[in-house]
Order: C-alpha cells, then structure tokens, then sequence
C-alpha cells in the first residue's frame, strides 16, 4: 500500500473513532472514562491510560459515576459512566506530565 494513503486512512479512522465516540456521549448523555478520553482526540490505547488515571482521581474529585455494564466482542463487564460534568470535575484534579495528555485534560475540563 502507498505510504500517503495508509496515512489518509489512518487519520479518517481515528477521525471516525472520536466522531462516534462524541455521539455516544451526546446521545446517552454519559460515558466510560476511556470513552471520554477518546472523544477529547486520544487515540484508544492512549485513551485507556488516561481513564486509569482519572479513575484514581475520581476518588478524591467525589465522584461516584453511575454502575453500568460495558459489551466488548460479545462480553459484558461491569463499568462506570460519567456524565461530561462528573468528568470534568475529575478532570481539574488531574495532572499529567505528557503533552498529548495535557492537552486532552484541558479538553475534558472544557467539555462540561
């Protein structure tokens, strides 16, 4: 395959991710951490290290989120939602050091 076209497709896919993961959040009105963090632009790998590290903020924000079950190639397990705001509120507490992270809190604080 041409390199400019594997590049293309690669930035309409992670395109693609961030539009539906925006959607999702906008159509039920909350979302998994990680859901969160791909709709502020992070890539799913990217996306699921951030979660971990606001779900251990969460804590110490006060937020409790709502129980939920999450369905992954057919497998169900058990998750938390959190409203924009609940990550938001999160989000203020958390400190990264990476850029790319940064810069994705500054987006999760805004989205509320």
């Amino acid at each position: 395959m041409i390199a400019a076209n594997r590049t293309r497709r690669a930035t309409l896919r992670a395109r693609r991710t961030q539009t539906s993961a925006q959607g999702r959040i906008r159509r039920t009105g909350t979302g998994t951490l990680a859901t969160h963090c791909i709709a502020a632009g992070l890539a799913p790998r990217e996306a699921r290290s951030v979660a971990g590290s606001l779900r251990k903020n969460a804590t110490k924000a006060g937020v409790t989120g709502t129980p939920s079950v999450s369905y992954t190639h057919g497998r169900a397990r058990a998750c938390t939602r959190y409203t924009p705001a609940e990550v938001a509120a999160i989000a203020v507490i958390y400190r990264p050091r990476k850029p790319a992270y940064r810069t994705a809190a500054a987006r999760l604080a805004l989205a509320a």
